[in-house]
């Protein structure tokens, strides 16, 4: 069985690239017809970032096996990388997204009037966005075995 292999940030990257040029031409077609741009997302990312950036935290002091903290299960830890994984990707689109919708809004602003409250909408949605991306990458650091003191370590 191969071990899990990092998250790529080139992989993250090119997941917001496609979605950002997807998030553009969605809402360039169809910005007349769609409601106001919500920022009741931006409130539940920001809660998921903050959630999976505790989890991180406990995670790495766990895993460190530091006085005071409880060892943390293996199948606990596989299923916090499976987590964090999925919300670098997830995280990754939602950033593309939200700046395929900041650039047009803010393009806009001036000739649309709804789009200045846009732009700031979304350009809240990208931040926290990249924000969940980072507590995402945290977490899937934070479960990695600390490397052995090197007196520890067995001869090559």
């Amino acid at each position: 069985m191969r071990p899990v292999q990092p998250t790529r940030v080139r992989d993250l990257v090119a997941t917001a690239a496609v979605s950002a040029l997807l998030g553009y031409l969605l809402v360039r077609g169809y910005y007349g017809s769609l409601p106001a741009l919500p920022w009741t997302p931006s409130v539940a990312l920001a809660g998921l970032a903050v959630l999976e950036g505790g989890m991180a935290r406990t995670t790495r002091t766990r895993i460190a096996r530091r006085p005071g903290t409880k060892p943390v299960e293996p199948l606990a830890v596989a299923r916090l990388v499976a987590l964090a994984k999925a919300t670098a990707v997830v995280g990754a689109a939602l950033v593309g997204i939200w700046a395929g919708a900041f650039a047009y809004t803010f393009l806009a602003r001036d000739r649309l009037a709804a789009a200045g409250r846009d732009a700031q909408i979304s350009a809240i949605g990208l931040l926290v966005a990249l924000v969940l991306v980072a507590a995402a990458l945290w977490l899937e650091q934070a479960c990695r075995t600390p490397e052995p003191p090197e007196d520890e370590r067995p001869f090559a």
